[in-house]
């Protein structure tokens, strides 16, 4: 905390010094650089505590403030002088953390913000609906061959053309496709994946993969989607229900199930039904009609559900419902039910969604079209050119045809690559790559063959091998978006002042905390001799008669021991008051004490003993008349306590160890002060005064 209270400083404090126009003063001069009013002016209005309209402010409160904030922005930029003289910019792990800043900051300047603002009002209005669909999948991998690929694709359409033809039910195809799947796939009959065949149930914006997302939510309720391609294969998809949204439902069921006959769970459900209509408790009807064991004793309680949770047909009914409202039976393929809607969540203002939608987002392959799309427009801002699509021109008057070739090969890139790649084993031989013609171009700079293999050896990762030429074509589109981003990164400060300007504060930051926690905080906690120094002089200066004193003495202090008996009846009050006299008489020890009390009592575990250090006022144990040595009995439940105070003393300083976080935090301030005063010499402080009260607000 203390970390990031100090990166706050810096960012209220850091300025970035401009050329001034004559009119506006300079109102201070440290190492010779010059602060101008306008800025200073800019900085404490920002970091001022006193609101945005100062109109009911006393003038004597905003002096105050005014005064009090000249010398906060003056040690800080003393600081940060003498910190850039020490080099802590250079510092490398300090580097290392302000890069981890960059990143985090930068991110926003790498996208595209009208394409993400798309999403993300496109998601919100997807959030209104929940869909209920199904799907035939023929599954294909991401990088399969064309062959394979197109045979897939075939067998889909297959598929499509059997569901809309209107001779088959979507549902027996989609059964008939999982069962292929799970033969091929060698899927053991018991196997659960064996029931998957094609209801996807309710689901909503997020819940799918985006290219699956896109193709449902353009459906309508019935509709049948051509083949969709995703990761998994090809989809064909048929939606049956859109409803209103919600997130989550509380409500109550009965479930009669089709055990003995259609026709007798019909009946039942009916005669459910009608008790509930004539005035019947829902609960009292469930508990004698519901066949749901796990939750008829509960009024068929299902508490706190999503809609991916819910059985399909409950989702779909349960959207259309008004809390407190009743269902009328249904029939679904469990056998008969009845709905009583308690609660249910509506969708929340899209100002409280989008942090909601971002945090998806960054698991979703949607989040890759804002970056796509600002690649494409950093392309054509730093006039990329690829060599590998580009083709040499025909000589003027040859008339026979001539081989085209592109300016730039990946051929060399292709044949230096085997199949260990996929492992990530692969090693680059240089040796093997003679082309060295440039491959591609952003702005200046040029990248060839070399850079690319080496991009490959170090981004390798553990995959299903497949198609080397495939794998080089992917991997040539993911080193260019790369080198794109890596290009627009590196400009950021150049293009964005507003960037480089909040880096720097950041630097400094972080450069003003390392300096503060070397010169005086770290200082203070390590350095026992000054902190021994600073103790013998400050120590006799603490008076207790002073309120501001009261942390480094002690108040009257007392020693009690404690007897306990949780029930009179095991020992009298008075056996034991003797027994405590005795003790003390015979200087026994609390061990001693403990055992005669327990040996006396008829029960044992009813007696307890504890020896307490109490301070005046900061305990309940004693009452004001009782700090005095003596014994002195009290009621307690069921029982009583006796206190014997065996020890009082007066008040008195503390020692260094016992008030060492006070002494710690008032040394830090005596350093912070030593060191200010000395760097306002060291970098020749100048403030003008005059400026300083020339300032209204």
């Amino acid at each position: 905390m203390k970390k990031l209270s100090f990166l706050l400083v810096s960012l209220s404090l850091g300025l970035a010094i401009n050329a001034q126009e004559a009119s506006d003063p300079v109102i201070f001069e440290i190492n010779g650089k010059k602060i101008f009013k306008s800025e200073f002016v800019k900085e404490f209005m920002r970091s001022s505590t006193l609101g945005e309209s100062t109109k009911n402010v006393a003038e004597a409160d905003k002096r105050k403030a005014l005064n009090e904030y000249v010398d906060l922005f003056v040690n800080y930029r003393v600081k940060l002088e003498d910190a850039y003289a020490q080099e802590y910019d250079k510092d490398r792990e300090l580097r290392r953390e302000l890069r981890g800043y960059r990143a985090e900051l930068a991110a926003p300047y790498l996208i595209d913000s009208n394409t993400l603002n798309e999403i993300l009002a496109e998601a919100y209005e997807r959030n209104h609906y929940i869909l209920r669909a199904a799907h035939i999948l023929v599954r294909v991998s991401d990088v399969a061959s064309p062959d394979d690929t197109l045979k897939a694709y075939n067998t889909a359409m297959d598929y499509y053309n059997r569901v809309t033809s209107g001779n088959e039910d979507f549902m027996a195809v989609a059964k008939e496709a999982a069962e292929k799947r799970f033969i091929e796939d060698h899927v053991d009959p018991a196997d659960p994946r064996r029931s998957d065949v094609g209801e996807l149930g309710c689901f909503t914006v997020f819940d799918m993969i985006y290219p699956f997302e896109n193709a449902v939510y353009a459906l309508q309720p019935g509709e049948i989607s051509k083949p969709v391609r995703t990761r998994y294969g090809y989809h064909v998809v048929k939606l049956f229900s859109r409803v209103p949204y919600f997130g989550h439902a509380t409500m109550q069921h009965i479930w009669v199930a089709n055990n003995n006959s259609a026709s007798f769970a019909e009946r039942k459900i009916n005669e459910a039904y009608n008790l509930i209509m004539n005035g019947e408790p829902f609960n009292r009807v469930c508990q004698n009609y519901s066949e749901d064991a796990s939750t008829s004793s509960n009024g068929g309680l299902l508490n706190d559900l999503s809609i991916r949770q819910l059985p399909p047909e409950y989702a779909e009914r349960a959207a259309n419902m008004t809390p407190g409202e009743i269902s009328k039976p249904f029939h679904t393929a469990y056998g008969w039910h009845i709905l009583l809607l308690n609660h249910r969540d509506s969708l929340r203002p899209f100002s409280d969604m989008r942090p909601v939608y971002m945090q998806r987002l960054s698991r979703d392959n949607r989040n890759l079209r804002p970056r796509n799309v600002f690649i494409d427009q950093c392309k054509e801002k730093y006039n990329f050119i690829d060599f590998t699509t580009m083709y040499e021109k025909t000589p003027k008057g040859k008339k026979a045809p001539m081989v085209r070739r592109t300016l730039a090969s990946l051929d060399e890139c292709r044949a230096a690559v085997n199949d260990s790649v996929f492992n990530k084993w692969w090693h680059f031989d240089q040796s093997k790559i003679t082309d060295m013609r440039t491959l591609f171009v952003i702005a200046d700079k040029e990248y060839n063959a070399v850079d690319f293999m080496k991009y490959i050896e170090s981004h390798q990762r553990s995959e299903v091998a497949y198609d080397l030429d495939l794998f080089i074509k992917n991997r040539y589109k993911e080193y260019i978006d790369a080198m794109v981003m890596d290009y627009a990164n590196s400009h950021l400060e150049q293009e964005h002042p507003e960037f480089a300007e909040m880096m720097n504060e950041y630097l400094n930051g972080l450069m003003i905390f390392a300096y503060n926690d070397k010169m005086v905080w770290s200082k203070a906690i390590n350095d026992t001799l000054g902190q021994d120094e600073f103790y013998a002089r400050m120590a006799p200066t603490h008076k207790f008669s002073n309120p501001e004193d009261a942390p480094y003495f002690w108040n009257t202090r007392a020693t009690v021991t404690v007897v306990s008996v949780s029930d009179a009846s095991v020992l009298t009050k008075e056996k034991a008051i003797k027994l405590v006299e005795k003790a003390l008489k015979k200087g026994w020890s609390t061990e001693q004490l403990t055992a005669n009390l327990k040996k006396a009592a008829k029960d044992s575990e009813k007696v307890t003993v504890t020896v307490n250090q109490v301070e005046k006022e900061h305990q309940n144990l004693l009452n004001d008349d009782q700090w005095s040595l003596g014994i002195y009995d009290r009621v307690a439940s069921d029982g009583y306590q006796l206190l014997r105070v065996d020890k009082v003393e007066a008040p008195c300083l503390k020692t260094k160890m016992e008030a060492r976080g006070y002494y710690i935090s008032d040394y830090q301030n005596y350093l912070e002060k030593q060191l200010t005063e000395s760097l306002r010499k060291k970098y020749n402080v100048k403030i003008k005064r005059d400026v300083v009260d020339s300032i209204t607000f």
